[in-house]
């Protein structure tokens, strides 16, 4: 929609509607990263083979590294080793295995840095291995496959979409928290194409009770998401660029 749809130069604002917090604004987008990295070697019998390079000691030592890495605090970035499987059986040098690690900032730059590095730990794991054990079956590879993209961005808190935003929330006699989230808004402001989720982000109305329609606050969703769009009636220039 936004980068190939028919209309995707006439979009001038983005508003997403969802969550629990009545007060919370969503003007920042957490970005993230995503990798399943498959470790593989010639694999063998764990008495017979003994000496030959393992994928596992090559996974092992990327999750080691990758947890020394230095990430600030703000702009908030942070990295996960998730999920793991491989083998074939306790008595066996696994041929294979693999992991699935996830990276995100609110920052785009500080996202970019711990990829990169997240990156070379890969690549330097494998040739550590490589170096420290018996290659003479064949040696240890990695496979890296990106599994999750959402880029970062922000819209700022001056920008009229905020503002109105907040001010529904005053109205409401709530006082806005501006944030940031993973949110499905990430990819408009990571265009400059004003937005924000409201209600977990500025829903522009408050807490939305689906069971009855109505807030905790005594407005509807239908009712919020009037109140927003009218205000959104003439077409905005995209000026407000993400960061």
């Amino acid at each position: 929609m936004f980068t190939q749809g028919k209309y995707r130069q006439r979009i001038g604002t983005f508003i997403s509607m969802d969550g629990l917090e009545p007060q919370r604004v969503v003007n920042g987008g957490v970005g993230s990263k995503r990798y399943r990295i498959t470790f593989k070697g010639p694999g063998g019998h764990s008495y017979s083979a003994f000496g030959l390079v393992n994928p596992m000691a090559a996974m092992s030592q990327t999750v080691v590294d990758f947890y020394k890495l230095q990430v600030p605090a703000t702009p908030k970035t942070t990295y996960s080793a998730s999920v793991v499987s491989g083998g074939t059986s306790v008595n066996s040098i696994p041929n294979e295995v693999f992991m699935e690690f996830d990276m995100r900032s609110e920052d785009p730059g500080e996202l970019a840095k711990v990829e990169k590095a997240f990156l070379a730990i890969v690549h330097a794991s494998v040739e550590g291995e490589n170096k420290a054990r018996s290659t003479r079956e064949g040696k240890v590879e990695a496979d890296i496959k990106p599994i999750g993209d959402r880029p970062a961005g922000s819209t700022p808190a001056t920008a009229a979409i905020v503002r109105i935003a907040s001010g529904v929330i005053e109205k409401k006699g709530l006082k806005p928290n501006l944030a940031s989230s993973s949110t499905d808004s990430n990819l408009p402001m990571s265009l400059g194409i004003p937005r924000s989720p409201s209600g977990r982000a500025a829903r522009a109305a408050g807490r939305t009770r689906w069971t009855n329609g109505s807030t905790s606050n005594g407005v509807t969703a239908s009712a919020a998401c009037r109140s927003a769009l009218r205000s959104f009636s003439q077409p905005q220039a995209r000026n407000d660029r993400p960061t």
